[in-house]
């Protein structure tokens, strides 16, 4: 009886020991497979750097091309949108520590021309910008699209308003601190808040 009791307790013990270490390893794998995930994320941060600058594909006689633009942020960073046939308005990011270029995002998708230029205005963290296509813009008409867009932080994301037949906006104020951005043409307005975002279209 006594060694039956002290094969028991040795047994109890062992099984104890073993449920430990099994915990153990279970809380060490999870904080591997999250330091894993985090060295992946700081990774694809930076791999996400790699590509060169690219340009519209629309011909145009003189130079600068209008349907290419740029503007810097006061911490070096860089945002750069152009034109495309056939696929609309696209954007991309430059990082100074990686010294290289985002794939090239897509803002506003349309098959329609493009007309005129593309406005660019950085302030306090904050891009702003806007774009204008046209059915027969080629032939001197008026756009029929009119897309304002806004990106903050990392500049991955673009929120955007469209407004259909209408002639484009003209200018972009950022606010102090980028936390409202103003379109105007006229007496036209169009506000854009961090808070809220763009009105909802009608």
């Amino acid at each position: 009886m006594r060694r039956a009791g002290v094969r028991a307790m040795a047994l109890g013990a062992v099984a104890a020991l073993g449920l430990v270490a099994g915990c153990g390893a279970s809380a060490g794998q999870s904080e591997d497979a999250g330091g894993g995930d985090a060295q992946q994320v700081s990774r694809a941060s930076t791999g996400a750097h790699r590509y060169p600058l690219e340009k519209s594909d629309i011909p145009w006689s003189g130079s600068p091309s209008p349907f290419n633009a740029q503007v810097k942020l006061a911490d070096g960073r860089r945002v750069a949108m152009h034109y495309m046939k056939g696929k609309g308005l696209l954007a991309q990011d430059y990082s100074p520590e990686a010294k290289g270029w985002s794939k090239s995002t897509l803002v506003h998708g349309t098959r329609t021309d493009a007309c005129q230029g593309i406005t660019l205005k950085a302030k306090d963290g904050t891009v702003a910008a806007f774009g204008d296509f046209g059915v027969y813009c080629a032939d001197g008409e008026p756009p029929t699209e009119s897309v304002a867009a806004v990106a903050t932080g990392p500049l991955t994301k673009w929120a955007t308003h469209l407004t259909k037949d209408f002639d484009g906006w003209e200018k972009i104020a950022v606010a102090p601190g980028g936390k409202k951005a103003t379109f105007s043409r006229g007496t036209d307005k169009l506000t854009w808040t961090k808070a809220g975002g763009f009105p909802a279209t009608s």
